[in-house]
């Protein structure tokens, strides 16, 4: 970093991540430069590879992706639109999208946000560095990241969430709980709504503590 504060990267600088639950290759620029002010990350992908995982924008964030390298095939609602190297594509929030690469080594960048709103950092790409550092069997890698995301972004319910659900496989209830209440704290219906299924918090289930939780 410079004494200014400006940072100068190479995508070519990121290692990929493999995303498990997106199925694709997170490029982690947003974390990697410590953007706060607006979402900001890469996916990368050979022929028929997710470079942008199927979603819509729940949060209301309104996204711009750029194709910075290779061709990638867009799904927009029901539209498909071919995006050659340097193609923008604006989606609004309510709209499903994907897309697929083209070429071996696309790169697509996505930039987001919420109009009228502040950004807030949900960890979501935090949490993808841990756990591929977990399913890699570097769990004290993957604990140190997710300690300082929670401490970065102590309104983050997800990455609480997550914690406790890791504490819980491990053995650990009683920190899998202090991370639950926590989460709970933020967003009690979100929490619920996961928890309700969610086999990672199995072994929590006839502890007492998981009744005066969730009744």
């Amino acid at each position: 970093m410079d004494g200014n504060g400006y940072r100068i990267l190479s995508l070519d600088e990121l290692e990929p991540v493999p995303a498990a639950r997106q199925k694709a290759k997170l490029l982690p620029v947003r974390r990697s430069l410590g953007i706060r002010a607006f979402g900001a990350n890469g996916w990368l992908g050979d022929v028929g590879e997710l470079v942008v995982p199927p979603h819509e924008e729940d949060s209301g964030n309104e996204e711009l992706y750029v194709v910075v390298r290779g061709r990638a095939t867009f799904t927009l609602g029901q539209d498909q639109h071919e995006a050659p190297a340097g193609t923008l594509v604006f989606v609004p929030p309510d709209t499903h999208r994907a897309a697929v690469a083209a070429e071996d080594g696309t790169i697509v960048l996505a930039v987001g946000a919420t109009r009228g709103e502040p950004f807030e950092v949900h960890g979501w790409d935090d949490f993808t560095v841990a756990e591929a550092l977990r399913n890699a069997g570097r769990n004290e890698e993957a604990r140190a990241v997710m300690a300082d995301a929670l401490a970065s972004n102590p309104a983050a319910w997800g990455l609480a969430y997550n914690t406790a659900c890791w504490e819980s496989l491990d053995g650990e209830h009683d920190a899998a709980f202090d991370h639950l209440r926590r989460a709970m704290e933020m967003d009690e219906r979100e929490v619920r709504k996961w928890a309700a299924e969610d086999t990672d918090l199995d072994p929590l289930r006839d502890d007492p503590r998981w009744r005066e939780l969730f009744g």
